[in-house]
């Protein structure tokens, strides 16, 4: 998000002095957050952990940096681009420039159009200016051949208030004669939008109704959640946008929030909790931080001089999570979003939003035996300027399981402060470091994740198809963690539906490709096993199974994936 004095007169966004925290709840201690293990949301694709100029460079922040919070997507500005946002004295991070280091750390990207130009509020120049910037930003992006992580081209940004009508027409007729632009020299790139700053319900039936009469409906839907408090409005926002679909015989659409959180609360961990809990719970495919002050702090996660603030450290929990996302039950203000790795048998519970004692009650928990190791931890609600060296060890007990319920106390908490809580079985995690990855967690690029009751968690991914140039390759990037550099055996849980033998291509850490074999199994979502060997440094590593990618030639035949186990 950027220009914030000029976007505050225009939508009162901030209403006087920054707020020192949330609005108070009516019941400061003694709630609970509930935590059913046994009811699954969705696979963890870390929703929330995307930032609008949230990469400033190829290294800043780095990848190293990036690569634990396991960040989902970006926004970006255009190639060549000319904006100064907030105060910055030269243009920076364009998608291009950029696009390297979000692809290293498993992440993808839109490209926003309009910052195109200098200004906030954008100047507009007339159509035929317009047209040609459009023209040279989509040549510029079809020139970078080995780019494969632009997953939109976001047309405008808040045309419910910088969209220029005097001079410009209507914005839906300028989306559907951009879009057409657009269409004519890439018809493969999505299409995102309408972006507007504010949900308004007549707008967006309008811009849909235009768009579905026009044939130039969005790929994705996106729009921007602002204003302080407003994750509580954000599930109505939802219902509201799916009936419209419903209303006009559209198809779903995902919904990204490529700008989310206000001026006011940018910085106070537990808004990020409340934040990411309800994206989660509600149904965003992504979601960006909205970059109110420095681009390439990851929106406040690092401090200018690159350490990790407050805020990292509940991103940080948030990004650790895999498997899938449970169900969690808010009461009064404390919120949280929760994830249950069954590989590994971890409970991982990110909590805010109160003050005083509090506490989460964990359901679900009869395969962990009769008593679970807890470890509680906890972050202050310092700001963005603030470093914060690790989290604070509140507490960590055996409590015994009783009807496969445990309920752990959360005390002191601060109503800023944001709270971790992890449960694991009493003599810790199955295994010491992670070895199952699901593919359905990872990065999925031109496929799509599917149900199965046979995939391993229930999710694999499947329509791995694409493999004519660097918009439609299709390929999974897993972000492994391991102890120590070595040689590790790589099993691959795959279905292969075609009767005969098929390929993909595997590199990793940006080394040389071979190929992987995938002999039949008795059906799509029918699975079985092959294994390979990978040389992995220790740490994080991106390891690629690609149907098609830049500097290889492509698979054969096709195939599904659902999960890597190193061993």
């Amino acid at each position: 998000m950027k220009r914030v004095l000029s976007r505050l007169s225009v939508l009162t966004l901030v209403l006087g002095a920054t707020l020192a925290s949330p609005v108070g709840p009516a019941q400061a201690a003694g709630n609970t957050l509930t935590v059913d293990v046994g009811t699954v949301v969705r696979p963890v694709t870390h929703v929330g952990s995307g930032g609008l100029y949230g990469v400033g460079s190829d290294t800043k922040p780095t990848t190293d940096q990036l690569l634990p919070l396991s960040p989902n997507g970006f926004t970006q500005p255009a190639p060549g681009t000319t904006h100064l946002g907030n105060g910055a004295t030269e243009p920076c991070c364009d998608a291009l420039d950029v696009a390297n280091n979000i692809t290293r750390a498993g992440a993808q990207q839109f490209i926003r159009m309009p910052d195109i130009y200098p200004t906030f509020p954008y100047e507009w120049q007339g159509w035929a200016d317009w047209e040609q910037k459009v023209r040279t930003m989509v040549q510029a992006r079809l020139a970078a051949t080995t780019t494969t992580n632009i997953r939109g081209w976001e047309l405008w940004n808040e045309p419910d208030w910088t969209w220029d009508t005097a001079d410009a027409g209507s914005f839906n007729s300028g989306w559907t004669r951009t879009f057409n632009v657009i269409r004519s020299l890439d018809s493969v790139t999505p299409i995102v939008g309408p972006s507007d700053a504010v949900y308004n319900h007549d707008r967006m039936l309008s811009f849909m109704t235009n768009a579905r009469n026009t044939g130039t409906l969005p790929d994705v839907i996106v729009w921007h959640e602002l204003d302080d408090m407003n994750w509580n409005a954000f599930d109505d926002h939802v219902a509201d946008y799916r009936a419209i679909e419903t209303s006009l015989g559209i198809s779903p659409r995902p919904i990204a929030i490529n700008e989310y959180n206000s001026f006011n609360q940018m910085d106070i961990p537990s808004v990020a909790v409340h934040w990411i809990s309800v994206l989660e719970r509600h149904g965003a495919r992504e979601a960006h931080r909205a970059y109110w002050f420095e681009a390439g702090t990851f929106d406040g996660l690092f401090t200018l001089s690159g350490q990790p603030t407050a805020s990292y450290w509940a991103y940080r929990w948030y990004g650790a999570m895999a498997g899938n996302v449970v169900r969690t039950t808010p009461q009064s203000w404390l919120d949280g979003v929760a994830a249950y790795d069954s590989s590994r048998k971890i409970v991982n519970v990110v909590l805010g939003g109160d003050s005083g004692n509090n506490s989460v009650r964990v359901n679900g928990l009869g395969s962990f035996g009769s008593s679970v190791q807890v470890t509680v931890s906890a972050v202050p609600g310092s700001g963005r300027n603030t470093q914060v060296s690790a989290p604070t060890v509140l507490s960590s007990s055996t409590i015994t399981v009783s009807n496969g319920t445990v309920t752990v106390p959360v005390n002191g908490m601060t109503a800023e402060g944001a709270y971790q809580v992890l449960v694991t079985p009493a003599a810790g995690p199955t295994t010491s470091w992670q070895q199952v990855y699901e593919a359905e967690n990872a990065n999925v690029v031109n496929a799509q994740t599917r149900a199965a009751s046979g995939a391993s968690n229930g999710s694999y991914v499947g329509g791995i198809d694409g493999s004519a140039d660097m918009r439609s390759h299709s390929f999974v990037d897993f972000t492994v963690n391991v102890p120590t550099a070595r040689t590790y055996t790589m099993t691959i849980r795959y279905a292969n539906g075609t009767g005969a033998t098929s390929t993909h291509g595997l590199a990793y850490n940006g080394g040389g490709w071979s190929t992987v074999s995938y002999p039949p199994t008795a059906g799509w979502a029918q699975f079985s096993t092959t294994t390979v060997t990978v040389s992995l440094r220790a740490g994080y590593n991106q390891i690629r199974l690609a149907k098609g990618s830049p500097f290889f030639p492509g698979g054969t035949g096709y195939a599904e994936l659902d999960s890597i186990t190193l061993s």
